[in-house]
């Protein structure tokens, strides 16, 4: 159990949350939501006391085990990916190392060396580390590093797959509080999955912060809201938290409203009679009245949601795009080989595949960013091609001066001063915002500006790769709307499961040198005849 009690934190002179008092227990899976600056990772860094509260505290039971997921991997980087997993049960894994250097000495070992030693391995056992091995690779198998893999030093990986060793480091030895700040980062959709079966088995108390809508519908049980400068606990997904946010906001309304019709009553029976001697008593009664009426103090919410939409300038005509045996290498490596597909008007296609199979090069080839090495890759009539690519200093360069309205008006001047930076407050750029220089902007930023372009350019075949990175939830469901309200062409990769379930008409699947698979049907569909099942 973690009990939070009266915890208050401002930030940079803006107020988080205040005078915060709620209970997280074992056996509940709690998902920490909110608009992005609200709070959430600096209330998971409270709760894990790596930072302070203004007032208030947390406590915990004073022999429970708390494990967080941190983001560090430089730490570990000369470390065995195996061991760096070991590492997130502290206490076995000094013994072990100290068990190590005792074992060592050999015959040079002494009567206090052999006491001590026998006091490890009653540690070892304790902390069931005669299974730790098969544990880590239990847990890295499962989030796609392979178990050739697993003897590697840290540093043989990229930065993403280090983030999942991380990932496993957290989950390693069944911590009774288990913190996980956005653990589905670069995880492809199988290992997300995967993630989803191991934390729905997890007993102890779960605190997750994740903008992935379908992941925190399946995992928890409790949804956490940061807004309104507090925390409110709700039963239930994320789906269940908003609908009876909602309810809860419009009944608060409705209530006020009620109440001020009658104060406004009240007031007017005063401002009437209250000079009337015979009436005197009767305008008194009403002015108690009125004290005790009791508003609901409707603070202002964190969530601002942006209105996305895609519009097409000029239809593509029925034959969109024919993709025929393509192939692309890099220094002699094959990525992609014999990829074959034909995308018709209206067509919405997911690129999903394991990390590193080649999705971010297909989408590139599309937008004919690249060439492919070999086959053909042809547009039919009419067809325009919009790219948001993943790593957004593709698309918006930090080395530009431009501020935000300057870099979005250069892509249709014709527009006007006032629809350019219209677009823009749609979008969640405020006029101070939209001045600022776009190397100053913020992931989150960046990405609503390149969608901003988007809907200025008007093309009848989008290519969005990983288009949620960076944003909040609130983001992302305007962006699945617009995606499926879209009346062109569109391909994307995400790893984000409901975008995918909702829009996607067809998919393909990458296979590295094997080919690929094209299935002209809806995720869930494609999961039930690959063998996966719907999830």
């Amino acid at each position: 159990m973690l009990t939070v009690s009266n915890v208050s934190k401002t930030y940079g002179g803006k107020r988080l949350f205040e005078d915060v008092t709620t209970t997280f227990d074992a056996g509940n899976r709690y998902g920490l939501t909110g608009a992005n600056g609200a709070g959430k990772s600096t209330f998971m860094k409270i709760l894990a006391h790596d930072l302070e509260p203004d007032r208030g505290e947390v406590t915990r039971p004073a022999r429970s085990r708390l494990s967080m997921l941190h983001q560090d991997h430089y730490r570990y980087e000369n470390d065995r990916i195996r061991d760096v997993v070991i590492m997130g049960n502290q206490r076995l894994w000094q013994a072990m190392v100290e068990k190590d250097q005792l074992l060592a000495k050999g015959d040079a070992m002494s009567d206090d060396d052999g006491m001590r030693l026998g006091e490890l391995e009653v540690v070892v056992a304790e902390e069931n580390g005669y299974e730790a091995e098969t544990e880590s690779a239990r847990l890295l198998t499962g989030l796609g590093i392979p178990p050739a893999q697993h003897e590697a030093p840290l540093r043989a990986l990229d930065s993403g797959m280090r983030l999942r060793v991380l990932v496993a480091q957290a989950l390693f030895g069944d911590p009774d509080i288990l913190l996980l700040d956005e653990p589905t980062n670069h995880l492809d959709l199988d290992s997300i999955r995967w993630l989803e079966g191991f934390l729905q088995n997890y007993k102890g108390v779960l605190v997750v912060i994740s903008h992935d809508r379908h992941f925190l519908n399946k995992v928890c049980t409790h949804i956490a809201d940061v807004d309104y400068e507090n925390i409110i606990v709700y039963p239930g997904g994320y789906d269940e938290m908003m609908q009876q946010k909602i309810e809860f906001r419009l009944q608060s309304e409705k209530s006020n409203a009620s109440k001020q019709k009658k104060i406004l009553e009240l007031q007017d029976f005063i401002r009437r009679f209250g000079a009337n001697a015979k009436k005197a008593s009767q305008a008194q009664s009403r002015r108690r009245a009125i004290e005790k009426i009791d508003m609901v103090d409707l603070k202002r919410s964190n969530i601002q949601r942006p209105f996305i939409r895609f519009e097409v300038k000029r239809p593509s005509g029925k034959l969109v795009l024919e993709v025929d045996k393509i192939g692309k290498s890099f220094d002699g490596q094959v990525v992609l080989k014999d990829v074959s597909f034909t995308l018709t008007r209206g067509d919405k296609l997911a690129i999903i595949g394991p990390n590193g199979i080649g999705k971010t090069t297909l989408c590139r080839l599309i937008a004919r960013q690249l060439e492919p090495d070999r086959g053909k890759l042809a547009y039919g009539h009419e067809t325009t091609c919009g790219y948001m690519p993943q790593h957004h200093e593709e698309g918006v360069s930090k080395q530009d001066h431009k501020t935000a309205f300057e870099w979005l008006y250069q892509w249709d001047e014709k527009s006007s001063v006032q629809e350019i930076r219209g677009l823009l407050g749609r979008m969640l750029f405020p006029s101070e915002d939209a001045d600022k220089p776009v190397k100053a902007l913020s992931g989150g930023e960046t990405a609503r500006l390149l969608m901003s372009k988007l809907t200025l350019t008007k093309d009848n075949l989008l290519v969005l790769d990983e288009p949620t990175n960076h944003l909040d939830l609130e983001s992302i469901r305007a962006l699945t709307e617009a995606m499926q309200k879209y009346e062109g062409t569109l391909v994307f990769v995400s790893h984000d499961q409901y975008m995918v379930q909702e829009v996607a008409t067809c998919i393909v699947e990458l296979r590295g040198a094997a080919g690929c698979d094209f299935f002209p049907g809806q995720f869930d569909d494609f999961l039930i005849k690959s063998g996966r099942g719907a999830n």
